[in-house]
């Protein structure tokens, strides 16, 4: 995010570095925890509006099946949609595909000098690689979150967040031709981190612009 005081290339494709697939776990009165979804100790990326929308499966409580002790209940249903990460080599970004939609995730440092919301030299490329992935798609809604680390005031980092998400938006804006996509923009500052904040290394993840987007329909019932 910056020189501040403590307060508390281009995707490749052809050769990641880690993939990770968690398959979805119905919870049915007892909660279970799929191993390797996140890449850190705290919370994953889960901004208001990302959530999914998927329906809960019915389950039948009455089914031999279903071994309970007497007295229990079953829980209410819920899905973890599968998830496949693709991140390059050295972090700088991140790509997450769920059954719903399509997640990037970009670092700062690939994007933006330090603690500055003017793109770099290099940005524009990163950036338009995002645009055809989201025109391939035909995605009409797309969102552009920005997000830092803990260090400074979350004050600072709110205002820097939203400033880096508006000018990604700027160049998605310029590459999409389709005028009808609309685009919702936040910034997020210190909320929300993907890796730890309590060293350099994951510091460096939780400073990052994300872009999501649902899955095309077609592409979406092949999976």
């Amino acid at each position: 995010m910056g020189a501040k005081t403590p307060r508390g290339q281009r995707l490749s494709v052809g050769r990641p570095a880690a993939t990770v697939v968690a398959a979805a776990v119905l919870f049915a009165g007892v909660q279970l925890t799929a191993a390797g979804g996140a890449s850190a100790d705290e919370t994953p990326s889960t901004p208001p509006g990302t959530e999914s929308t998927l329906p809960p499966p019915e389950v039948d409580g009455n089914s031999s099946g279903l071994k309970l002790r007497d007295g229990a209940t079953l829980a209410p249903a819920k899905v973890l949609p599968i998830i496949s990460v693709v991140e390059s080599e050295g972090g700088e970004e991140r790509r997450e595909d769920t059954n719903e939609s399509v997640k990037f995730a970009l670092q700062a440092e690939v994007l933006f000098g330090k603690d500055s919301a003017k793109l770099s030299s290099a940005a524009n490329a990163r950036i338009a690689d995002v645009a055809a992935e989201i025109e391939n798609q035909g995605a009409t809604k797309v969102r552009v979150f920005g997000f830092t680390d803990n260090l400074g005031s979350s004050a600072h980092g709110d205002v820097l967040s939203k400033q880096r998400a508006e000018a990604v938006h700027g160049v998605l804006e310029d590459e999409l031709s389709d005028a009808g996509i609309t685009f919702e923009i936040r910034g997020y500052g210190e909320q929300f981190p993907i890796a730890s904040n309590s060293d350099e290394e994951g510091r460096k993840k939780n400073r990052r612009v994300e872009v999501s987007f649902p899955r095309g329909e077609a592409d979406t019932a092949q999976n």
